[in-house]
This record gives structure tokens, sequence and C-alpha cells, in this order.
């Protein structure tokens, strides 16, 4: 089955968001070595944590929102984790949270129930200001919104044969009216990553279980126009994350714990784009002791210190912070005494020089340089079932416009 809609993005020119900035104070290696938990929060509900996102650095704001497995989007405060809200309309498992880049007071959620909400968080429990929607039979596991706050993009799953990339325009839908179009060419499955370039509003990384990482630019017309490079990770991609200098290259990280580096400079040239590739990056990221890696949580690119953050984990909960460097993993800091299972999200708060984590353990993490706990909370490790089902395995070689 193919959904027919004929693409009509448009060319989005504005101020880029940064997603990721360092604080303007010690070294960042220094910051990270003197991590430890500064708070923790646990739900009464026992929920799994499966995204965390921080108000935009300088908007005024000081809230971290979180999806939980029971289908609920929370807001705490940044500096105390006091629960400030929570939003209840999704009738599917949350697969993110967003905050726009320009409006403090706007989050974003997108749901396996075919919804992208927007919701107003000065209003903690109202209903969502707006929905968007596609096509009933698309059920949503990723999305993004690009850094201009124009354009919202979401990832199916598959829909028998076909996978789905689809746009709106943020600014004026509340349901179909507002689809700019669609992609259904450039993926066999499920489409777990979907990434708008920090500073670039019309450029797109989408990442699946088909094993592809697809870059497009949205100012043209077609989808064949617009896909510009189609790199392989040979398996299920779980995380991707732009980094590099002016944001070039691309991370990849895959469910069977695969690393991937990509640098999109070398796009018009005969350069190979892999900087790095390791099948199992677990076996190249040395732990002290006997100490070793179970998984990946992801990346992020720290831009004023131009370093690409990876951080990995345990299922008992401890946490590794790498550097991801050409030649693979250098460990930064162990975390330790914050989880007790594993770790699904982290976010960097670059105003509060603080460190958040969320995961299966239901906790709520707030790591700070040289910080002693203020407050205990019992840990627990929840033995339910996830409620945020991905496909993983390895997948076949796929045909690419470019890949080398």
């Amino acid at each position: 089955m193919s959904v027919q809609y004929v693409p009509l993005l448009i060319n989005t020119v504005g101020n880029s968001g940064r997603l990721w900035m360092s604080v303007a104070m010690e070294n960042l290696e220094d910051k990270f070595a003197a991590l430890s938990v500064a708070r923790r929060l646990q739900p009464r509900e026992p929920t799994y944590l499966l995204d965390l996102a921080v108000q935009t650095p300088g908007s005024g704001g000081g809230l971290v929102a979180a999806c939980c497995s029971n289908r609920s989007v929370v807001l705490h405060d940044s500096h105390t984790l006091s629960l400030q809200g929570e939003f209840k309309g999704h009738s599917g498992a949350v697969c993110g949270v967003r905050f726009s880049h320009s409006s403090s007071g706007l989050l974003f959620s997108g749901s396996a129930d075919g919804t992208l909400c927007t919701w107003d968080v000065r209003c903690p429990g109202s209903q969502a200001v707006q929905v968007f929607q596609s096509s009933p039979s698309h059920s949503f596991c990723s999305f993004d919104i690009s850094c201009n706050d124009v354009v919202l993009c979401a990832g199916t799953e598959q829909v028998e044969e076909d996978s789905f990339l689809v746009f709106w325009d943020a600014r004026m839908a509340k349901e179909r009216d507002g689809v700019l179009g669609v992609y259904s060419e450039s993926h066999s499955d499920d489409i777990t990553q979907v990434r708008f370039h920090p500073q670039d509003p019309d450029r797109l990384a989408s990442g699946s279980t088909d094993g592809l990482v697809n870059v497009f630019d949205l100012g043209h017309g077609s989808e064949e126009d617009a896909l510009l490079a189609t790199c392989n990770s040979g398996s299920s991609v779980s995380a991707v994350c732009w980094a590099g200098k002016e944001y070039g290259r691309l991370l990849c990280l895959s469910h069977d714990e695969g690393l991937h580096l990509w640098d999109l400079a070398h796009m018009e040239t005969e350069e190979p784009l892999t900087v790095l590739s390791i099948p199992d990056a677990r076996c190249s990221a040395a732990l002290s002791g006997d100490s070793a890696l179970d998984y990946f949580v992801g990346g992020a690119w720290v831009e004023q210190e131009e370093r690409l953050l990876v951080i990995g984990g345990t299922i008992r909960g401890e946490l590794h912070l790498f550097d991801c460097i050409d030649q693979g993993l250098e460990l930064r800091k162990s975390l330790q005494g914050g989880h007790s299972a594993t770790v699904r999200c982290f976010q960097w708060d670059p105003a509060g020089g603080a460190l958040f984590t969320g995961g299966e353990d239901a906790q709520l993490v707030q790591w700070k340089p040289g910080a002693e706990e203020l407050a205990s909370g019992k840990r627990h490790t929840l033995k339910s079932a996830s409620a945020l089902q991905l496909k993983a395995g390895r997948h076949g070689k796929h045909t690419s416009k470019k890949e080398k």
C-alpha cells in the first residue's frame, strides 16, 4: 500500500537552533570528571522514562520534559526536579518530546497513536493546543522539528510494504490540512530516527530498522531530488546524531551496539564517507577493572568544546561517558550510584551545567559537578516489559544513491 501525496516542501530559512551548547565555565573534561548525583526523583508509578527534553537555553524557562511508558508527558523543574505538570492525551506509546526552539512555552510529543501534539507548558494538564495527523494507518515511532520551528517530520512504522516520512507546516495545522508531503521510497522498515540539522532547517537525517541512514535537502521538490546520501549501518538504527564542525558529520548507533561515523563533507567528492565503523563498539569501549559495557544510550555534539560525547551503560544502571574520536572511543567518566536498571535517555542542560538521565528504574536523576545528593529515594529495579517495542537485528545490504 502506498499513500499518495505530492511533496510540497518549502525552503525554510531562519535562525538556527542549538541542541547542544557548552556552559562558559571550566573545561568540559573537568566538569564531567566531577559529575555526581545532585538530585533524584522516582515517580509513584513504576513507569519507564523513554525520552527527555530541556527547555532552550536563554529562554527564561527551567523545565525538563519526560515521556513515560504510561503514555504521559511530565514536566519537572530543572533545578529541583519537582513535578510541575503532566499531559495526558496520547492513546499509544509516546516516542519522544521536543521543546520549541523559539517559543519556550511550547512542547511537542509524538506517539504510536498516529499523532503529534503541541502542548502549552504554561498550562499543565490542559488539552493539546495542536494535533497533527496524516493517514489513519500511520503509527509514529520518531519525530523532530526543524531548527526554525517551521516543519515537523515524523517517521512511521512499516505499513504493509512501505514506511513513510510525513511532513507538516508546524505553524498552521490542527489536522490533515497541514500535511506538506510524504516521502515513501527511501526506507523499507520502521523509521526509528528523524533528526533535523541543528543549523540548516532544510537538512534532515532519518534512520531505520532497514539499516539505512538517509540525508535529505527539503528545499528540493521530489523525494528523489531531495535524497543527498544514503549510508548503510548494516543493522537496525537506534540513534542518529549530527556532529562535527558546522554539524557536517553523522553519528549512528545500532540496536546491536554498532557505532558508525560519517563525514558528509565528502558527499560531493570521491572520498569515502565513513570515518569510523565498529560492528560492536562495546568491545572497543575499555572500562576499568572487569566492567563491561552492555549498551549505548546515545550521543551528542558539544559545540563549543568541539567534542562528540557518547554515553553507554550497564543493566545495573552504571553510566560511562566517552569521547568519540576518529580512532574510536575514549573513556572520560564513569557514573555510579544513580540508576539501578537500564538507562534509556539523557540530556545535557547547558544553562544549568547539569546532566539529566532517565530509564527503566523510573528515576529522573540530575548530575552536577561536585554535587552532594540532597535527597535520596529508594531505588527499585523494574521487571515489567518495556512499553516501547523496537525491532532489532542485522539487516542485509541495500542499494543507495551514494554509499561508500
